[in-house]
């Protein structure tokens, strides 16, 4: 009976610390999403970006530079600006671009690796997280929208539009709330749909957390393989669930590990973790979800080791 109070106790913790962590950036990422909904005319993002397919791709990894939205709050941003126009290939390049390539990771990454060769580490992790969410953006140029998003995110995307926001209700010919009324209540619906996928996922991601997937003696033999390293950090990754702002400072303290495995903890957590699983499921097919997330695991794990090598770490 004790033991099950403490692993109570301990799943708690892991809970609320995982959505306390998590909920301000939905919140702050289903604001900017309701603010977009109401405020940003269709097509305005395609029309600033580049006009050919390939270059507005590549400007997209770079968004998160003047548009820095972590993980939490990506997906529900990236709903909208599918809905007003913007590629989806374009928009998924941005998702998965956005949590690693901005300033804030920049700084938390570079804060966290002193005494470490903090640049290195920083500049190798943005530099392969753009290269790798340009790698699929180019990739989905090939496929159509039906393919990669869920048929309602296509009917959003096509559904008329008056004065900003769309028509949710029918017809509603009496007075009409402010914009910015509009704005919350959009951003509160998209907040109540993604909070409930994330809680789930965190729900999973505090069960893995208290079931003492990886122990002492495993650790230490997984840390010495070339190959073992990244695999078991991106695994870890995965379940553990990590905001990008704040993995950094858990992959600095694995001492254990080599280079390419930190590099790989961090670059594949920010692009697929259990709680993304969840929330990608709210934009995306199910099966592209499956797709991707085993496409990422193999190119982060090449990419980190290749890396590794070619440095001469």
């Amino acid at each position: 009976m004790t033991d099950l109070s403490v692993l109570g106790s301990d799943f708690s913790y892991a809970f609320l610390s995982i959505i306390f962590e998590g909920v301000p950036f939905i919140l702050l990422g289903t604001l900017v999403s309701g603010f977009i909904d109401v405020y940003l005319p269709s097509g305005t993002l395609e029309r600033v970006l580049p006009r050919r397919p390939v270059l507005s791709v590549l400007a997209a990894g770079l968004l998160g530079l003047f548009l820095p939205v972590c993980e939490c709050a990506i997906v529900p941003v990236i709903r909208r600006l599918v809905k007003k126009g913007l590629p989806f290939s374009t928009a998924l390049t941005y998702m998965l671009a956005a949590p690693i390539v901005n300033p804030i990771t920049a700084i938390s990454t570079f804060s966290a690796f002193k005494g470490q060769d903090p640049g290195l580490f920083t500049a190798s992790r943005l530099g392969l997280g753009y290269l790798l969410a340009v790698a699929v953006g180019l990739i989905l140029l090939k496929f159509r929208p039906s393919k990669v998003l869920k048929a309602s995110v296509i009917d959003q995307e096509s559904a008329p539009s008056c004065c900003g926001h769309e028509h949710e209700h029918g017809h509603d010919h009496g007075p009409q709330p402010s914009r910015l009324v509009l704005a919350m209540r959009s951003a509160l619906k998209d907040f109540v749909e993604v909070a409930v996928y994330f809680s789930i996922g965190v729900a999973a991601a505090a069960f893995f957390n208290v079931s003492s997937v990886f122990g002492a003696g495993e650790m230490s033999q997984l840390a010495s393989g070339q190959l073992s390293g990244p695999i078991s950090l991106m695994v870890m990754a995965f379940v553990i669930s990590l905001c990008s702002s704040s993995d950094a400072f858990i992959a600095a303290t694995l001492d254990r590990f080599s280079y390419a495995a930190k590099l790989a903890f961090m670059l594949f957590g920010p692009m697929m973790d259990v709680k993304l699983i969840f929330l990608y499921s709210t934009v995306l097919r199910k099966k592209f979800i499956a797709v991707l997330a085993v496409g990422l695991f193999l190119s982060v794990l090449i990419l980190s080791v290749a890396w590794e090598q070619v440095l001469g770490l």
